[in-house]
């Protein structure tokens, strides 16, 4: 994919999470997500965020404040936004925003890519709605995610299997077998491995459950 590419396929998602997200009542909104310690507006949240991310200045403030701990940076940016918002507002704003170019200055546009497809599933998956990933989108996140290190550490965690997608044209790592959409590969790769079990196949689901009962 290329940029130009890349920015239509968040835009797009991002229109999917507000028709997702415009049906909802208020217990719905407050549902867990499949992110840790995040509920559905929080994901909402992060995702409409983008666009109007502080500085670089205000990010690293916060960064010192949290002893370097991004993660936790992410989630209280979301849930103070997500706080300040009404869910009308949230979906109001992932509408006029989908075509934004913005991003945080500590983000990449591959990575925001991937971010926005998983969060989507964050919030589908826990509601029973589901929603396909853009098959060329995927993969995209998927090969980033496995090149990447922190925080998903997928090559170490993953160590001994084969990855193989069975809609599209990739794979990685060596071992035994895992196979399955590219869709639920990508959810796999970033640490939601409950929600990707079900649609996996292959001889090394054995090794992945061990993998996943002593993480």
């Amino acid at each position: 994919m290329d940029r130009d590419a890349k920015w239509r396929g968040i835009a797009g998602q991002r229109r999917v999470l507000a028709d997702l997200l415009a049906g909802l009542d208020d217990e719905q909104w407050a549902r867990p997500s499949l992110c840790a310690q995040w509920r559905i507006k929080d994901v909402a949240a992060h995702v409409a965020f983008p666009p109007q991310s502080p500085g670089i200045v205000h990010i690293l403030a916060k960064g010192l404040r949290r002893c370097g701990d991004l993660q936790a940076v992410n989630r209280d940016l979301a849930i103070t936004h997500a706080a300040a918002r009404s869910p009308a507002a949230l979906v109001a704003e992932l509408r006029t925003l989908a075509d934004s170019r913005r991003k945080p200055a500590i983000t990449t546009l591959d990575n925001l890519l991937f971010d926005t497809l998983v969060h989507v599933q964050d919030v589908a998956v826990p509601l029973g709605l589901p929603v396909a990933m853009p098959l060329d989108a995927a993969r995209e996140g998927a090969e980033r995610v496995w090149r990447m290190g922190w925080p998903f550490w997928a090559r170490r965690r993953l160590h001994g299997l084969h990855l193989s997608a069975t809609d599209v044209d990739w794979s990685a790592g060596e071992g035994v077998e895992v196979r399955g959409p590219i869709q639920a590969l990508l959810l796999l790769l970033t640490g939601r491995t409950a929600a990707a079990l079900p649609q996996l196949t292959g001889p090394g689901m054995t090794q992945l459950a061990d993998t996943t009962t002593s993480s």
